[in-house]
């Protein structure tokens, strides 16, 4: 198979021959169709994501295709299935092997590139703000990054659940794109300041106190803002930082505030919850099938650019979902 390689961390991955993966016990082999570009990508590239592999590897967390064979285990799957999967490392290939409980079997209105599209970024807004943050009907949610494949995912979930939303993003464009995704009111943080902008969005809306939810990719100066723009109660939903800078954030104010910080890894949550995980991703793949949620795949790229696609993400020219189709 052609998949991309990274040897070591920090070295550049190439695109080379590889050999065909085998599924193991409770394992399945796929035959990608279609692969979504995260941002996690960039830092598994060089060592700094949560996960490490050993020795030679692909990036790519989410794939999507037809099953190839199945390990020793594998119930109510059948080679051929059309199906969507997680697996730890490996999709930015022509075949990957992904653990069976990650395996979901595609209703056939679903299509590949939307499967691969959606896994993840969707996974993180609905499992962090519904399960997590636990986003209720009439809460005033903060998204920063909101026209980012997270960021954008964030404010459909919350718009969904019922929040009046504020979405933060970088130009007229961007915050245009919020907009059309469902972004009760927008913020450039280009041109204006976001703690400032925020607590009078707030109070024309009856909360002068702040907003209720914070949802975070992004991290750094933009954490620090939203610190000061929460009510008394709020939460802090950390699902990374793009920023690159990590925030330390000040004790007191929590304390004073009553804000909780919720730290959110999707990947780590759905194996520490697989009952919560089944049932959040029914929910997913339903609002997915009856076009409740519409992925937002702004390129597609042959697996032959996939880097291409990589610096996009890094350096955030991107907006909504990338993903590399290998057929």
């Amino acid at each position: 198979m052609k998949a991309w390689i990274c040897k070591a961390f920090g070295e550049e991955a190439v695109l080379t021959d590889w050999i065909d993966p085998v599924p193991g016990p409770d394992q399945v082999a796929i035959d990608v169709q279609s692969c979504g570009v995260n941002f996690a990508d960039t830092l598994i590239l060089i060592g700094k994501y949560q996960k490490r592999p050993d020795g030679p590897f692909s990036p790519g967390f989410e794939v999507s295709g037809t099953v190839r064979s199945i390990g020793a285990n594998v119930k109510g799957i059948t080679i051929g299935d059309r199906v969507m999967a997680l697996p730890d490392w490996g999709g930015f290939a022509e075949q990957v092997v992904a653990n069976a409980a990650t395996v979901i079997p595609l209703p056939e209105t679903v299509g590949y590139d939307q499967a691969a599209a959606f896994q993840i970024a969707y996974g993180t807004s609905w499992f962090g703000l519904k399960y997590r943050a636990d986003v209720q009907s009439g809460d005033l949610v903060l998204v920063h990054g909101a026209a980012g494949g997270v960021g954008l995912t964030a404010v459909e979930c919350a718009k969904l659940l019922g929040a009046t939303v504020i979405a933060t993003a970088g130009g007229a464009d961007k915050c245009q794109i919020a907009r059309n995704h469902g972004a009760d009111y927008t913020i450039d943080y280009k041109i204006e300041n976001i703690r400032d902008r925020v607590r009078e969005i707030a109070a024309s809306l009856g909360k002068p106190a702040g907003v209720d939810v914070v949802y975070d990719p992004v991290g750094g100066d933009v954490f620090d803002q939203s610190l000061r723009c929460v009510a008394p109660g709020a939460r802090i939903l950390l699902i990374g930082f793009a920023s690159g800078t990590v925030p330390q954030i000040p004790a007191n104010i929590l304390l004073v505030k009553n804000v909780t910080v919720i730290g959110f890894y999707f990947g780590a949550y759905l194996e520490q919850n697989p009952d919560i995980a089944r049932q959040g991703m029914g929910e997913l793949l339903g609002l997915l099938a009856t076009g409740k949620i519409t992925p937002m795949i702004s390129a597609t790229y042959p697996l032959s650019d996939a880097m291409i696609a990589l610096e996009a993400i890094r350096n955030r020219t991107a907006t909504g979902k990338l993903v590399i189709n290998m057929r």
